[in-house]
């Protein structure tokens, strides 16, 4: 029997989160769960409190622990990526970072973009911005993003993988109200706004990206990796698709050149190729397999309605 692998997971105790932790626990693993309390890890997980922020708070909780992989669900800053790389070293065999597509925020290509467009070696770290204030960091979410993989990366001593995760769908959990955006708007016939210019992005949904983290765990290769379902799709997609559950809806585009448009419409492509993940052994699904179900999931719970998981 295979000795059971000690796990970390670092926040995340929600959506995504919550199913990587019930995916480890049901392989085996001894999972332990760090974050501030506010929700509680589900049972066989061990539950450490911490703020992430406070380094000697961060070791005081971990104590002499070590682990066999680390995955941290809650890295967005240059700061909180230092900050772990000085505690977890000599301490974790190795650290798994879910990051984001929106590194690629000024990679504007047709084609699907791939990990070498961003490389987190070369990436400028600058630790004196104001990371602690919310609203910059809510402004500056890819760049927070792009210099923690640069923290990361400029170790070699220290093996860490960072996950660059396409935008998340599906689950009657979604937290974001992002799909409730576009309900709430066709529902009553408002206006969507969109760019003049609008773009299709990659998508996958939240049970596989919580596998495709699970599989991880389990991985010993290096550096980004791009985790996206097969498939490109566009904000009149999505929209179609919420609309079958609103038959006396209507979707009205609105096209904007300045200002705020809708959470799944972006000026820039957003394409991810997901092919170097393929290549070391994960099969992805297609967006547009699981695309009904996702909005089913997360309208059933807005809404109230009894909605069909085939719908679309």
């Amino acid at each position: 029997m295979e000795t059971p692998r000690e796990v970390l997971v670092i926040g995340g105790n929600r959506y995504a989160g919550k199913r990587l932790i019930a995916r480890l626990l049901a392989a085996g693993d001894r999972v332990t769960v760090l974050n501030r309390g506010s929700s509680p890890p589900p049972p066989g997980a061990v539950h450490l409190l911490a703020d992430r922020d406070d380094e000697s708070a961060l070791l005081s909780a971990l104590g002499s622990r070590t682990f066999d992989v680390v995955v941290d669900q809650v890295c967005y800053t240059p700061r909180q990526a230092a900050i772990a790389r000085r505690v977890f070293a000599g301490r974790a065999r190795r650290y798994v970072m879910t990051s984001t597509v929106e590194v690629y925020e000024y990679e504007d290509s047709i084609a699907l973009v791939r990990e070498d467009a961003v490389d987190p070696t070369t990436v400028s770290v600058d630790f004196e911005l104001p990371w602690d204030d919310p609203a910059f960091l809510d402004s500056h979410y890819g760049e927070g993003k792009r210099q923690a993989e640069s923290v990361f990366a400029t170790d070699p001593a220290f093996p860490v993988t960072t996950v660059r995760v396409a935008h998340v769908l599906g689950g009657d959990d979604d937290f974001t109200g992002r799909l409730t955006h576009y309900a709430d708007r066709i529902r009553t016939g408002e206006p969507i706004a969109v760019p003049v210019d609008n773009q299709p992005a990659t998508y996958i949904h939240v049970e596989e990206i919580a596998d495709f983290l699970a599989w991880t765990v389990g991985q010993d290769f290096t550096g980004p990796v791009n985790a996206a379902s097969h498939g490109l799709l566009g904000t009149e997609e999505l929209c179609r698709t919420v609309a079958a559950h609103f038959p006396e809806g209507k979707i009205l585009l609105q096209l904007v050149e300045l200002g705020e448009v809708s959470p799944f419409s972006f000026a820039r492509s957003y394409g991810m190729d997901n092919s170097r993940a393929t290549r070391l052994g994960f099969t992805f699904t297609g967006v547009h397999q699981w695309l009904p179900r996702a909005v089913a999931e997360t309208l059933g719970k807005e809404t109230g309605r009894t909605v069909r998981s085939d719908a679309g």
